[in-house]
This record gives C-alpha cells, sequence and structure tokens, in this order.
C-alpha cells in the first residue's frame, strides 16, 4: 500500500510527468494505493473536471477515513515537527499512512520531512 498526497495525485494526472511514470510503474506492479480523505478532500476541491475525477476514484483503491486515533497521532506529529503553521493538514495525512504503515508518495517531499523521525516514510525519497 502507498498512500498518495494530494499533489502527487494532480501531478499524476498530469501525461508524461514524472508522477505519471511513477503512478503507472505501482500500478503495472499491481501497488495498492491509498489516500486519507483528508487528502482526498484537498484534491476534490480542485479544480478537476469530471474525467480527472472518475480517473482519480478508479487510481486510489482505497480512501481511508479519519479516525480519534488518527487525530491522536496527527496532534502528536504537528507538535513533535515543530508546530508550524500550514503543516496541521500534512500531519493529518501522515498519521493515516502511518497507521497503514504506508508510505507517502508526495511531490512536495520538504512537507514531510520533518515527520520522519517519527517513522513517517516518504517517496520519492530524497
Amino acid at each position: 500500500m502507498i498512500h498518495l498526497d494530494t499533489s502527487f495525485l494532480i501531478r499524476a494526472l498530469v501525461r508524461g510527468s514524472d508522477e505519471d511514470a511513477l503512478l503507472r510503474e505501482w500500478l503495472t506492479a499491481g501497488e495498492l494505493l491509498g489516500m486519507s480523505t483528508i487528502a482526498w478532500t484537498e484534491f476534490l476541491c480542485g479544480p478537476i473536471g469530471r474525467d480527472a475525477f472518475d480517473l482519480a476514484k478508479r487510481i486510489v483503491n482505497r480512501r481511508v477515513g479519519f479516525s480519534e486515533d488518527h487525530a491522536e497521532s496527527a496532534a502528536e506529529l504537528f507538535n513533535e515537527s515543530g508546530r508550524r503553521k500550514g503543516t496541521l493538514i500534512d500531519c493529518m495525512i501522515a498519521a493515516a499512512a502511518l497507521a497503514d504503515s504506508a508510505p507517502i508518495a508526495t511531490s512536495n517531499v520538504a512537507d514531510f520531512r520533518r515527520m520522519r523521525p517519527a517513522g513517517v516514510k516518504v517517496l520519492p525519497s530524497d
């Protein structure tokens, strides 16, 4: 299982992008792709067309609801990574991935770098 961050999914839907190539590789290999409902909400805020929505819905096999356990983990990640303004949603996305023991595929590796000491794995790794 690989969790997709919003930035990765948006760019993966652009034919010929690096993210598109990685996504095709994972799909060919039969990799399960998930996404927290937090990231899914960000994606749906778009703007996206109907075709992109339909494709994303087929690609993302599992959309993971945000639970009370995720909330506690996200708060820990937020506090441990420096309580930086604008990072709470990334902490929420990371908490869902951690609960699935899944790496996060992102186009913004720097957004998750501070969470690595807590066990967050990021793809592509830098």
